[in-house]
């Protein structure tokens, strides 16, 4: 067994590993090498003779089943199915789901943004205002997350709300499950719930699987939802060999349904269950390890665990108090250059912040300064326009019920057929989907014929190349045929970067036949849906900017938490309420616990939000850090990280003026044509790139000399 060694485990993971049957609850802090013991004990049970067709992992994010994945195959070099929760249940119902009225395999999964369209259209078909979405979704979201019947769910809801209300959302739920069915198509929440439903109503389908799993690891298991839970408890409920590890101080998806209270119900569930706990941390130092567990000791229910480490104390951490949003990024960008002089790298930086609204700033400090870095938690790679658009070209070769994505590319690129036409050809069709009637002879003597010919026999002899040529050729001869390039020709920048992400995308399709060998479309469709922005956090030569929600699971040398104020780090809803404070300050222990070396925790004076500047408090959380030392601000002219109000200071004089020619690598020579009354940003009109604001203070930015020869 390469790399296999059981002797790097310390005493608390070979205890746990070593509780080879039975149910076995590991209570693991942050950094204490969980996946280490989840792989450690796949290749033991493998080593004591289990076979690797016998195991099932569960993971909850794609980075930790590649990560898992890899660490298995080098240790043991076996195949394990290891796969996230959703990822599993679209492997089940691939295999299962034709016993379902209306679904076949080739089942459809739509993306959020789909959902909210199918149900804004059905409020309007119901006379509802599209106000009323989020309480729809709301319901939704509790039906799905809880695994419960519609009619039920609402006739307990009877004597708490309006009836009539109640009576419309109940309808709006009931008639967006059957639009999905008509469409052979599952939202997120479906892949869980349909699989928990097979395996509740056909034995034979439990019991195939069931039998199959004799040992059964789940990752992350604070993060389990209800339905999750059962499923994991059916999964079980034959050999009962069942192996969880979790932490409930990380607990931060209720939002989303995720329940730490299943790491205490498991004891009821299970009898004899043996509880193990890890607490020595191998990530941080011990200054780190001692705010995290101040700030995580102000929680109730938890589970009583003090993270601690036999590294340095290292570097002391920071409390930087900004006079406003602009210092607030200005000294992230400044502290960044200096480490990156010192020996860090670019990939080895987190900016973590509570909620999205507070990256603008921060991005513009990092561009001023010339800092590359990418933004996470914003706009997606597969959610860019030419991107879906390519998607849904692919997904009605895979399932033709799906009229989600054949009312997408009907009519793109452009071919005349507009809302009425498509709402015309559905009453055409009559009992047919409408791809099924575009492709019947009955659709030749329809008047939109002619616009849609070309469209129809393009779709007709690339379905049967599908799975005759190289799943990478197909993709590229969609976009060839149905002229997708030309569509989003044009020399401006954004014309150039969307031809770029279509490359890409293409690229992607043939590094997953690489990576996955004999796959087909339909495997590389549901692969591209269940995928996370946090797979590819922490790329090389780019500091990350992320949600703190984004990079659970990771650690960087260097954190930086911004927004550490009341009202937005804790969210000011969580004030009045203490599950909510809580789950606030699990937030802010994961953000602590992200860091190896080096954390800054930084909160604002002031800050510009929302339409109008307010002066902040800080954040609670700070307080209970148990940091008594404060590195306060210095307002004084001149400073570079600090200024006075424009009233009372001083510009900061950087040596360059309007009218002066400068010189920056990025951008070439310009001159600049406006400085900010702070002193601290120009304007600059570069010969090749035009006007842009710059960082005067910046090592990079150059004076050139005039030449008087």
């Amino acid at each position: 067994m390469n790399g296999y060694d059981l002797n790097s485990l310390n005493e608390e993971q070979k205890k746990a590993l070593l509780q080879t049957d039975g149910v076995v609850l590991v209570t693991a802090g942050a950094g204490s090498g969980k996946t280490r013991l989840l792989t450690h004990r796949i290749c033991y049970l493998i080593e004591n003779g289990v076979s690797p067709y016998n195991i099932l992992a569960i993971t909850f994010t794609n980075k930790a089943t590649n990560e898992m994945k890899e660490r298995v195959a080098k240790m043991c070099d076996r195949n394990v199915w290891i796969s996230t929760f959703h990822s599993m249940c679209v492997r089940i119902l691939r295999e299962n789901i034709e016993f379902l009225d209306g679904y076949d395999k080739n089942f459809t999964i739509i993306a959020e943004a789909d959902r909210d369209k199918i149900l804004k259209d059905l409020l309007k078909k119901n006379n509802l205002q599209d106000d009323e979405l989020s309480r729809v979704e709301g319901h939704l979201d509790n039906i799905k997350n809880k695994g419960l019947d519609i009619d039920e769910y609402f006739l307990s809801l009877q004597e708490f709300g309006n009836k009539t209300d109640l009576k419309n959302y109940q309808k709006i739920c009931w008639q967006y499950e059957e639009y999905l069915q008509k469409n052979n198509a599952l939202d997120f929440d479906d892949l869980l719930n349909k699989t928990l439903f097979l395996f509740n109503n056909y034995k034979n389908v439990l019991d195939h699987y069931s039998d199959r799993f004799h040992y059964i690891l789940v990752d992350e298991f604070q993060d389990t939802n209800l339905v999750q839970y059962k499923l994991i408890k059916l999964l079980a409920s034959k050999h009962k060999n069942l192996f969880v590890v979790g932490d409930e101080d990380q607990c931060i998806y209720s939002w989303r349904g995720a329940n730490f209270h299943n790491i205490f119900n498991l004891k009821n569930d299970f009898e004899d269950v043996k509880t193990y706990k890890l607490e020595r941390n191998y990530r941080s130092t011990k200054n780190i390890l001692t705010l995290a567990n101040n700030v995580i000791a102000n929680n109730n229910e938890r589970l009583k665990k003090n993270l601690w480490t036999d590294k340095e104390d290292g570097a002391a951490p920071v409390i930087y108090t900004a006079f406003d949003e602009r210092d607030e990024a200005m000294f992230v960008a400044r502290t960044i250059e200096e480490l990156v002089e010192q020996g860090y790298t670019y990939n080895d930086f987190a900016v973590l912040m509570r909620i999205n609204a507070l990256s603008r700033p921060i991005e513009e400090g990092l561009m001023m300064s010339q800092i590359p870095y990418k933004l996470y938690g914003g706009f997606k790679f597969y959610e860019r326009a030419e991107i879906k658009m390519i998607l849904s070209y692919l997904s009605v070769f895979v399932n033709p019920k799906d009229e989600i994505s054949l009312f997408k590319i009907i009519n793109f690129p452009k071919r005349g057929i507009g809302d009425v036409a498509i709402s015309n050809l559905q009453n055409e069709a009559e009992d047919k989907t409408v791809l099924e009637y575009l492709l019947s002879d009955k659709f030749k003597f329809s008047k939109y014929h002619s616009k849609l010919e070309h469209f129809v026999e393009n779709i007709k002899s690339l379905r049967e190349e599908l799975d005759v040529i190289p799943l990478a050729d197909f993709v590229e001869k969609v976009v060839k045929v149905f002229k997708i390039r030309e569509a989003y020709a044009g020399k401006d920048e954004e014309a150039i970067n969307k031809l770029g992400n279509i490359d890409s995308l293409i690229s992607g399709v043939q590094e997953f036949v690489d990576e996955n060998g004999e796959c087909s479309l339909a495997d590389y469709l549901a692969n591209v849906m269940l995928r996370s922005d946090s797979d590819n956090i922490q790329e090389n030569g780019f500091v990350s900017v992320a949600t703190i929600h984004s990079v659970k699971g990771l650690e960087f040398r260097v954190v930086f938490v911004v927004g550490l104020e009341e009202g937005i780090f804790p969210l000011s809803r969580a004030t009045y309420s203490n599950s909510e404070m809580e789950e606030e300050r699990r937030l802010m222990y994961v953000a602590i616990t992200r860091a190896e070396e080096k954390i800054y925790l930084i909160h604002a004076c002031k800050r510009y939000m929302y339409g109008k500047s307010n002066f902040q408090v800080e954040s609670r959380f700070l307080k209970e850090l148990g940091i008594v030392d404060k590195k306060k601000p210095k307002i004084t002219a001149g400073d570079d990280f600090f200024r006075k109000e424009k009233e009372t200071a001083d510009a900061f004089d950087s040596g360059f003026h309007v009218g002066d020619r400068v010189y920056l690598s990025r951008y070439g020579e310009g001159e600049i044509v406006e400085v900010s009354d702070d002193g601290f940003v120009g304007k600059i009109d570069f010969d090749d790139f035009g006007i842009k604001e710059i960082m005067l203070n910046s090592k990079n930015l150059e004076k050139v000399e005039a030449d008087n020869g």
